[in-house]
């Protein structure tokens, strides 16, 4: 392999010196790069030899510093600046800094070219490489091979800290944990710094927010430090990608020994199986979830009949057969989504959202007083929620509880989103849980009509909007309710009064002055002057039982046909 030091005996580069560095004298040079650009540090590699100018730090110490802090940390092979275009002399501030991290530091005489050196330098490593290429291709046949008989990531991730000698963390596309491989001689252990639990989040979101947008383009590791208690710990991520999509990342805890040149053409190759490894594991997962997908409808819409069928692909898909069901829907309104004129994006852009909503109703799994099942339907998330038959059915209100708990966790998490939570019944047999679904989504259609942005309904909760909705046409529920109430609703339209409104809370509160003023944050006197402003319109003393029904029934139908005022 080409060093350093080997530079001094090439004839062709006489007057070529060190000034700084020397304990690097013998650094391996894999590669001949030319460095003019400040933002390049992602995109280079251990081993390689960089030549510049000087143009780009000539006049910035602190840019001079760092240069050299990321060359060592990179594992470059060195620095030449050429010199007299834009230095008489090295700074001393840049010797200093390469001889504290080691990093050789060499000038070159003015009348060089940058590219003649670099041509040089490749024709004499050229012939060095047959080393380096047999061990390339024996790991490449060894990963081949772990592709082949299927021993996924797992071996993957175990052939990679033995390589590169150095703890592996094996992430998906959105950073939740596929797998680790721990090293023996790891002082700064894995477990000690990191929720290592599969399909959670490992690293905390600065982290993954300092990773370019573009790595996928990279295709090669890049170097940034996790902060832990004040020590900055180096780690070297690449993407696992194909065609521009991400499909994982594999992420190098350097904590034991640095990489070298041969361990970055590994990890390379390393990612190319990967992805092919997610690709073939996602296809296979399609066709699972394609399975499942298509027993949930059939079972939600009770296209299956035969109870030993039900009880039977229960226990395949993951469903208790002798639990007690119930099924909560919530449907998501995601305004934004209609900015994405390209299908496919609005298409990926849903599926995240509501991956997101998942995540999220297991992560208040402990809620729901018995054992959750949940999956999404293109807007819609559905979770069904299995109780043992030996305990007592969940109530209307801890299954309100339970879905108010999602429902603030949604809110608060999703920005510039409305949801519409509909509970159905809890049944006794898993045969009948297609009435739960059918509820719930009932009580979601009941929400939309009137007008609802956002809320929480049980089934239970619109039993006369049910009646209502199912059995009378509109416009024999427009006429009851002008019959009964349109004076009111005229008079609200013409003065901009709220006495519907007024109306409304007045029953809901019992027809308790104290307690309908406190709820509308009405003096007493003003909620008195509206109730007696509502009779005189209506010409009633509101005492009548009938009367107070057929009133009340009208109220209801003003929030079903969603008249405006």
């Amino acid at each position: 392999m080409l060093t350093v030091k080997d530079l001094f005996e090439i004839k062709a580069l006489d007057g070529l010196k060190i000034v700084a560095g020397d304990k690097g004298i013998n650094n391996i040079i894999s590669f001949v790069n030319i460095m003019e650009n400040p933002d390049t540090f992602d995109w280079l590699s251990p081993n390689e030899l960089l030549l510049s100018t000087g143009y780009i730090f000539k006049d910035n110490e602190e840019l001079q510093n760092q240069i050299i802090k990321e060359l060592s940390e990179i594992n470059c092979s060195g620095l030449v600046i050429k010199m007299q275009r834009y230095f008489k002399q090295l700074p001393q501030n840049m010797i200093d800094q390469a001889n504290k991290y080691g990093l050789p530091l060499l000038e070159l005489p003015f009348e060089y070219t940058l590219s003649n050196v670099i041509s040089i330098i490749n024709e004499k490593a050229s012939g060095r490489y047959d080393l380096l290429n047999r061990k390339t291709l024996d790991m490449h046949n060894i990963l081949f091979r772990i592709a082949l008989e299927g021993g996924g990531i797992e071996q993957i991730s175990s052939m990679l800290s033995k390589t590169v000698n150095n703890p592996i963390l094996i992430l998906d596309q959105d950073w939740k944990l596929l797998h680790y491989t721990e090293h023996v001689d790891n002082k700064v252990p894995l477990a000690y710094y990191f929720d290592l639990v599969k399909n959670r989040t490992a690293f905390h979101k600065e982290f993954i927010d300092s990773i370019p947008i573009n790595i996928s383009g990279m295709n090669k590791p890049i170097k940034r430090l996790y902060n832990l208690e004040n020590l900055d710990i180096k780690c070297r991520i690449l993407p696992a990608a194909a065609a521009n999509s991400i499909y994982g990342y594999i992420v190098v805890w350097e904590t034991v020994s640095e990489l070298t040149g041969f361990n970055y053409i590994v990890l390379e190759q390393a990612s190319t199986i990967m992805a092919l490894e997610r690709i073939r594991a996602k296809e296979i997962e399609e066709v699972k979830l394609k399975i499942r997908q298509e027993f949930f409808d059939d079972l939600l819409t009770g296209k299956i009949t035969s109870s030993d069928t039900i009880h039977t692909l229960s226990e395949i898909h993951g469903l208790n057969s002798r639990y007690m069901y119930y099924c909560i829907v919530i449907n998501i309104e995601y305004p934004e989504l209609e900015q994405y004129k390209d299908m496919v994006a609005r298409k990926y852009k849903s599926e995240n959202t509501a991956r997101k909503c998942v995540d999220l109703v297991f992560e208040h799994e402990c809620e729901a007083s018995g054992e959750i099942t949940c999956f999404h339907r293109n807007n819609r998330i559905i979770i069904l929620i299995g109780q043992n038959e030996n305990r007592p059915p969940i109530s209307k209100n801890n299954a309100k509880h339970f879905a108010n708990e999602v429902y603030k966790a949604l809110d608060k998490q999703l920005d510039n989103t409305s949801f519409l939570v509909g509970i159905g019944r809890q049944y006794k047999t898993i045969d009948s849980l297609h009435k739960s679904f059918s509820e719930a989504n009932e009580s979601i259609r009941l929400m939309q009509k009137m007008d609802k942005r956002g809320g929480i309904s049980h089934y239970e909760d619109h039993t006369v909007y049910h009646f209502l909705d199912s059995n009378i046409k509109d416009m024999e529920l427009e006429e009851f309710f002008m019959k009964h109430l349109g004076k009111v609703y005229e008079h609200d339209k013409l003065h901009r009064t709220s006495y519907i409104s007024t109306f409304e809370n007045y029953f809901i509160n019992n027809q308790n002055i104290s307690e309908t003023a406190k709820a509308m944050f009405l003096h007493r006197n003003t909620l008195i002057y509206r109730i007696e402003k509502i009779k005189e319109l209506l010409n009633t003393d509101l005492k009548n039982s009938e009367e107070l029904l057929q009133i009340q029934l009208a109220l209801k139908i003003f929030r079903l046909l969603n008249k405006n005022l």
